[in-house]
């Protein structure tokens, strides 16, 4: 595709200018590794319909790099809080600890498109890299395998076998079923719930019936029937997790490259209580893409259910590292693990964040709650479960126990009895 087509370009010049020497900067200490940040590409179309292709298009390169284990390349939650700002670039770079910033737009009007990306050093300002490409729409699959090559030539780092076979790793050639996960995508990130839910599901079984093959389609379309589990919207919540599991299994069958269908696998035996085997899928997710915020994090929460929280806190942190402007969740559930080390005053820091973040988070107000409950505060204890009535008054403890899923029973009761202390019922 034309997002892979850039990555080309963009690891090249990245190795190229490398030699230099990259100091420190204020906010984030540099990694070791080469370090990246793709803007979202601006919709140039004048039509609001079309911004899930130019967000698409960006999260695909964002994909096509992390995928490389020697870069460090920052999550889409990170870099899509820049979206529709004036930034100068150095800025970008230090709040989220990069060298190098990619920017770029994309104007797609009927069956045509145009994407300009510039790739840019933050702390000499030098342009490394710039291209203009104009191409028709339903052409952009057509040159999959040069560029696919090309990607190997550029990365000038010797891959295994299997690197490669990842690195050449088809998805469609149907530009509808693509066009339709891409919109389906695009629900889950903006204004997550039940409605928005179907349409993903919808739009996933439209790109199946498309293309049969698709890998990602049958990802999206178990994800979207895990989710409906979480909303409630499942006739059986049994049915709805064997269904997601079969798709997730059937995604992993026409690529066994893609890394989010295993951390759904993974997620779904953590909801049966087949820990161990939830660790293994989400294990290897990882390494089939080193470079995921999420991934790191997911694998982080399976460990926490097998009472493995030092481990858990180093894969969060990771987490961090990659997303540096983080979803609420990454907040609470790394204060969370901290509290289960002793380190209290660092699962009072990171739990605080969370609530100041989004003070009607219900499952932060939680966190809050055990956290002081744990390191013996009980009265400010007491005031977070306040707020978690606040904000749903008929909540249950009985109902939450029965979603804590941890392999150890000790656990479990040691929660439960936190939240009841500190007043809830």
């Amino acid at each position: 595709m034309v997002a892979v087509s850039i990555v080309v370009a963009v690891i090249s010049a990245i190795w190229n200018s490398y030699s230099r020497p990259v100091p420190p900067t204020a906010e984030l200490e540099l990694s070791d590794k080469l370090s990246i940040a793709v803007l979202p590409f601006v919709n140039m179309s004048g039509d609001p319909e079309q911004e899930y292709f130019s967000d698409g298009l960006t999260e695909e390169i964002i994909s096509a790099l992390s995928r490389i284990p020697e870069l460090l390349v920052i999550a889409r939650n990170s870099t899509f809080t820049f979206k529709g700002k004036p930034v100068m670039v150095k800025q970008v770079a230090e709040e989220l600890g990069v060298r190098y910033v990619l920017e770029g737009s994309i104007r797609k009007s009927e069956d045509r498109i145009r994407i300009t990306a510039q790739l840019i050093d933050a702390i000499t300002g030098h342009h490394l890299w710039s291209q203009r490409y104009d191409r028709n729409l339903k052409d952009i699959f057509a040159v999959q395998d040069e560029i696919t090559k090309n990607i190997i030539t550029a990365m000038q780092v010797k891959l295994t076998e299997g690197e490669q076979a990842r690195a050449a790793a088809k998805g469609t050639k149907n530009l509808d079923a693509y066009l339709k996960c891409l919109q389906a995508k695009n629900y889950f990130i903006h204004e997550l719930n039940p409605e928005n839910n179907a349409l993903a599901k919808q739009l996933a079984e439209e790109a199946i019936a498309l293309d049969p093959n698709y890998a990602w389609a049958y990802y999206i379309l178990g994800r979207a029937h895990m989710m409906d589990v979480w909303y409630s919207s499942s006739k059986s919540t049994k049915d709805s997790i064997a269904k997601s599991r079969e798709l997730a299994e059937k995604a992993i069958i026409l690529d066994d490259s893609l890394a989010e269908a295993y951390a759904l696998l993974g997620y779904l035996f953590t909801m049966t209580g087949q820990h161990d085997k939830a660790i293994a899928q989400v294990e290897k997710a990882v390494a089939l893409n080193p470079n995921s915020a999420d991934l790191h994090y997911r694998l982080g929460k399976a460990l926490v259910f097998v009472s493995r929280y030092e481990e858990s806190v180093s894969e969060y942190k990771k987490a961090m590292r990659l997303n540096p402007i983080p979803p609420n969740y990454y907040l609470w559930s790394l204060g969370y693990a901290y509290a289960w080390t002793g380190q209290y005053d660092e699962a009072i820091k990171w739990s605080e964040k969370a609530v100041r973040q989004q003070p009607n988070d219900i499952f932060a107000r939680i966190m809050m709650a055990t956290v002081y409950n744990f390191s013996g505060r009980d009265e400010e204890a007491q005031v977070e479960a306040a707020e978690v009535l606040r904000i749903n008054p008929k909540f249950s403890l009985e109902e939450y126990a029965k979603k804590i899923k941890y392999k150890n029973q000790d656990d479990i009761d040691r929660v439960i009895e936190a939240l009841r202390k500190a007043g809830l019922k």
